[in-house]
């Protein structure tokens, strides 16, 4: 039903913004082609169960002579310096909000200047693809032969002498109107929404925000002192146009004369600013940002956007994408086709996804590096709406056909659609991973191994119980019912329930060794239930976060035990007596002494109202209370074993020999405070024991 609601909804978004308007998912029927470089190759090994869907006629692979040179030497530039004003111009101001965008871009954003590149060259992009659009939708008459015969294509020159960037496209070009309406006012321009956001945006990259409100224009003021823009609308009669503006609230409009069909901007460049004038400083920038625009990129005649795969069409193409895009040789770990997108794609990642021990979840969330490819341009690096943080061990390559549309900035401010595709995408990937681990057990516990911890994070990160319990299905476990090594599912440890059971136990230690001889494991262990052993890093809180699955909650044994209904048992004068002497020389560490007959080779144990987030607790703020403080928030109850030997000689020795007794009840106590995992630091408890054995020695 959701994957049925995108697509609708995909579906009635890209009608209203220019979408195809032929079938918006179709599946290629001639072998793919992959251009890298100058060479052409045909992938022959291509299967239809292979492709990934694309829309069609909204891009396609550029692989003609009419449109890449035939050779590395042969150069292809159509910029020429033949524009000029002709006649009258006329200075207009532009709007409040737009004239205080200019200032904050002009002054503000200093730190992520080369966004402007990336801008460009999307706007240029859109110019072709509306172009693209009307002459398939028949919606463009009467159209010069010279001016359809042109290919579509972005040419960006750079001048170091003049101190100059200019860029042309051959697109759909603008009239005297459009021009006023699109780079002077704010109905158009979308400023005001891109005032607000950058407001409260905070610590936000500008990079993410400049673009979404089709403000991107304006970027340009952020290394020019000066910007022309020579147009002329592929309409019929359309007359050439010249617009000019240094940034300071005023821009001149006049008729051109030299222009050829498309746009062309000239930026000239701030003093400060001149590497942008600099053909190798662009040719980075453009291969970060715009190498797989949907259109060839030329920069100062060469192929700038030097690969260009055919997503959509095989997964070897789709994985050389991956490759490109990680920068790195990396290894693909699964193919994820989506009929509710152009192409969904999901890989493991070597370079962003290792981690190593101690690799802790605020490292983790900063690492993101997922990355979203907008009409084949690089948008977003990280703070991706599209997926969860928890996917940070995918790269992830998510292409919704509705963003191959021209209009496409307005559709990423629709956080109703972004969250949909996310839960849409988060569901896909989840039942994907269920299958792999069905079907190959041995390789899905080796992707377990190396990246649980990611699906740990998706489960802490979620606020959706729903959503949890999804991502909770792909959790691996150790059981007390099951081998060592063997681990079991969530799903598989409800299957097994014994009759009347209600909630599902776990136990965190550091090892299953030290689960099986901990004195919570011994106290249950009579009573034949499975216990799931939550030994490794955050296994523990994740539970806790997940609070229940499948209509089961998920209780610690420690819990357990505390609201285990007992039957009392009548306590001996002497067992009293001791109870009450442990009270007495343990306070105020110790809240409250009782006798338990659930141990048999512990001495005692301690509980507290709420372990797994007492444990929790210690590990993340018992620094900042004084010792004193940390018991009295703790409140720990010791729960002795009266047989057992230490027990027993306790009963005696408080009277033959008290200070003894009080230093071997303190080591008891805190031999049951560092297995209950309450010690922050056991090199205390280690003082202790060496002060007993001392005492110990003096008798002999």
């Amino acid at each position: 039903m959701a994957s049925k609601l995108v697509s609708s909804r995909l579906l009635s978004l890209c009608s209203r913004y220019g979408g195809c308007s032929r079938p918006l998912w179709t599946v290629p029927q001639r072998s793919p082609t992959l251009v890298v470089g100058d060479s052409r190759r045909t992938l022959t090994q291509w299967k239809p169960t292979s492709v990934l869907f694309r829309p069609a006629g909204l891009w396609r692979p550029y692989s003609t002579p009419q449109s890449e040179p035939d050779s590395k030497d042969e150069l292809h530039n159509i910029i020429k310096n033949t524009e000029k004003g002709s006649g009258p111009s006329e200075k207009r101001e532009f709007q409040a909000e737009t004239r205080m965008l200019l200032d904050i871009v002009a002054k503000s954003l200093y730190s992520e200047k080369e966004v402007f590149v990336r801008e460009l060259v999307s706007n240029a992009s859109d110019a072709l693809e509306k172009l693209r659009y009307l002459r398939l939708s028949a919606q463009l008459e009467h159209e010069a032969p010279d001016a359809a015969a042109a290919p579509l294509e972005i040419h960006i020159a750079t001048d170091k002498l003049a101190n100059t960037f200019t860029i042309q496209d051959t697109g759909i070009g603008m009239t005297h109107d459009e021009v006023v309406e699109s780079l002077g006012t704010i109905a158009r321009s979308g400023s005001k929404e891109f005032l607000r956001k950058l407001t409260e945006a905070g610590d936000t990259p500008a990079s993410s925000i400049i673009g979404q409100f089709g403000v991107g224009f304006y970027s340009c003021f952020m290394v020019a002192d000066r910007v022309e823009v020579f147009t002329r609308s592929r309409l019929p009669d359309a007359r050439a146009v010249r617009w000019s503006s240094d940034g300071s609230g005023v821009y001149e409009v006049s008729e051109a004369e030299g222009v050829e069909h498309g746009t062309k901007i000239v930026l000239h460049l701030k003093p400060d600013c001149a590497d942008f004038a600099d053909e190798e400083a662009v040719s980075k920038v453009v291969q970060k940002y715009s190498n797989f625009v949907g259109s060839p990129v030329f920069l100062n005649g060469r192929r700038a956007n030097t690969l260009q795969v055919r997503l959509g069409c095989c997964v070897t193409n789709t994985l050389l994408l991956f490759r490109l895009l990680a920068s790195e040789r990396s290894t693909q770990s699964g193919f994820l086709p989506h009929k509710c997108f152009a192409g969904c794609a999901l890989f493991r990642d070597e370079k962003m996804c290792g981690w190593k021990d101690g690799f802790d979840f605020p490292q983790i969330s900063s690492a993101i590096q997922s990355s979203l490819t907008h009409k084949f341009c690089e948008l977003f690096r990280t703070s991706l709406d599209f997926l969860h943080q928890f996917l940070a061990s995918f790269l992830g390559i998510v292409i919704p056909s509705v963003f191959c549309a021209f209009n496409n900035r307005e559709l990423l401010q629709d956080s109703a659609l972004i969250r949909k595709i996310r839960s849409v995408i988060t569901s896909r990937l989840v039942k994907h991973l269920s299958k792999s681990a069905e079907k190959e057990p041995e390789s899905y516990a080796r992707f377990y191994r190396d990246y649980g911890v990611f699906l740990k994070e998706g489960i802490l990160a979620s606020h959706e119980q729903a959503e949890k319990e999804e991502i909770a299905q792909l959790l691996r476990f150790e059981s007390s019912a099951r081998p060592a090594g063997e681990t079991v599912t969530l799903a598989q440890y409800c299957a097994g329930m014994r009759e009347g059971q209600r909630d599902i136990y776990y136990l965190a230690a550091p090892s299953r060794q030290l689960a099986e001889s901990s004195p919570y494991f011994e106290a249950v262990r009579s009573r034949d239930v499975e216990v799931l052993f939550c030994t490794e890093p955050y296994d523990e809180l994740v539970l806790v976060q997940l609070r229940q699955f499948n209509r089961r909650n998920i209780t610690s044994v420690e819990k357990e035990m505390r609201r285990d209904a007992e039957a009392a048992s009548e306590e001996s004068e002497d067992v009293k007596a001791l109870s009450e002497w442990l009270r007495s020389e343990l306070a105020p560490m110790v809240h409250k002494v009782k006798v338990t007959q659930r141990l048999q080779s512990h001495p005692c144990l301690v509980s507290v109202e709420e372990m797994a987030a007492a444990r929790h607790f210690v590990k993340t703020s018992l620094q900042s209370f004084s010792e004193e403080e940390r018991y009295r928030l703790l409140e720990p109850t010791l729960e002795i074993n009266p047989d057992h030997p230490i027990m027993a000689k306790l009963k005696t020795l408080r009277s033959s020999d008290p200070a003894l007794a009080k230093k071997l009840a303190r080591q008891v106590f805190g031999n049951a405070m560092v297995a209950a995992g309450l010690v922050d630091d056991p090199r205390k408890v280690t003082s202790e024991l060496n002060d007993l054995l001392a005492s110990l020695l003096e008798k002999h």
